[in-house]
């Protein structure tokens, strides 16, 4: 199958996945009665509390079907995608569980789930590092330099992954609003890897088109199975992801990024989840140092919650930005060709 027909398949391949299982999945949370509790100080949210919650298995089960039935999995860099993927996944889904099981909000302790977030980057740095593909080069933006970082590159990634997987975790607070989100980043970079096959990438180098043409099936797959994800999530959301579907997000994107050897384009596509993990961090210190908080309450969307901006313009806010951000970020690794 050409290029141009493989990503596009691969996404509407995943949305009918997704949306063949998506009603099975929530009359199943249903059932098993594995509803949200909300957190006592976030108040407006408090009628939100019993929404069935970890429908991130959705999409995950969908894109990584996805990947196995056009044969991305006999690729190295999607293998791994699919399995670091679903490691964060399954971490977060003990985190769920917890929260389920017991009916309150607090999951795995902190230190558990960074410990966990941890092991799983090391691991993922660790292939990065001694794939040929990878090694331990990154693509500065706006240029066509080439880093290679070296030893530099294993601290790097560990941090970029544990820091990705958290930020977007603190993003999803609003119904839709991580969803919209990574499906703008997904099809981002779909594109991208559209572009290097069609541009950066020889003719000649059958073995490194196969991987970077693996990752852009990844990719759209993932941008498919959110959109579906989508119908179910959008407000009022009649399922969330959970800490299932954020983490596993969050571990999607950093290998998408770092195995496309342009984790800085995750600056452009992933703004809206730094505003959030900077919002958290200020608002932390700020209260520790002088006894007084910046924001209302953070992460920064619930800041602008209580500022009186209903929900579903805040959602539409942080997807328009994230799509602006997400065609500069395109744009800048494709003006590496011409700098």
């Amino acid at each position: 199958m050409s290029d141009r027909v493989l990503f596009p398949a691969a996404a509407v391949s995943a949305f009918a996945i997704a949306a063949l299982i998506a009603y099975p999945v929530l009359t199943l949370m249903r059932k098993l009665k594995a509803g949200q509790t909300v957190l006592v100080y976030v108040d407006k949210h408090s009628g939100k509390s019993g929404t069935p919650t970890m429908g991130g298995v959705i999409f995950i089960a969908a894109a990584i079907l996805t990947c196995a039935i056009y044969g991305g999995l006999d690729s190295s860099l999607c293998a791994v995608a699919c399995a670091v993927t679903a490691a964060y996944g399954l971490l977060g889904f003990l985190d769920d569980f917890i929260k389920v099981r017991y009916k309150h909000n607090q999951g795995l302790k902190a230190y558990q789930k960074v410990i966990g977030q941890a092991g799983i980057a090391v691991l993922v740095t660790l292939f990065c590092y001694r794939n040929k593909y990878v090694a331990a080069t990154v693509c500065l933006p706006f240029t066509s330099e080439v880093w290679d970082m070296g030893w530099a590159f294993i601290p790097f990634t560990m941090i970029l992954f544990i820091g990705v997987t958290n930020a977007v975790n603190l993003t999803d607070g609003l119904d839709g609003l991580v969803a919209k989100c990574a499906a703008s980043n997904f099809v981002v970079l779909t594109l991208l890897c559209a572009y290097m096959l069609a541009v950066t990438v020889p003719e000649g180098d059958i073995l490194m088109r196969e991987q970077v043409r693996s990752v852009g099936l990844f990719c759209a797959a993932f941008a498919g199975a959110l959109c579906a994800f989508i119908w179910l999530n959008a407000s009022p959301a009649s399922i969330f992801m959970g800490d299932t579907g954020s983490l596993a997000l969050g571990g999607a994107l950093a290998c998408a990024a770092v195995f496309l050897k342009k984790p800085f384009l995750l600056v452009f596509i992933g703004i809206m989840y730094a505003v959030s993990c900077i919002s958290v961090i200020v608002q932390v210190a700020v209260y520790k140092l002088k006894g007084r908080r910046v924001f209302l309450m953070a992460p920064f969307h619930h800041h602008l919650e209580y500022k009186g901006i209903k929900e579903s313009k805040i959602v539409t806010y942080y997807t328009l930005i994230t799509c602006v951000f997400g065609v500069i970020g395109l744009i800048s690794c494709m003006a590496a060709e011409y700098a």
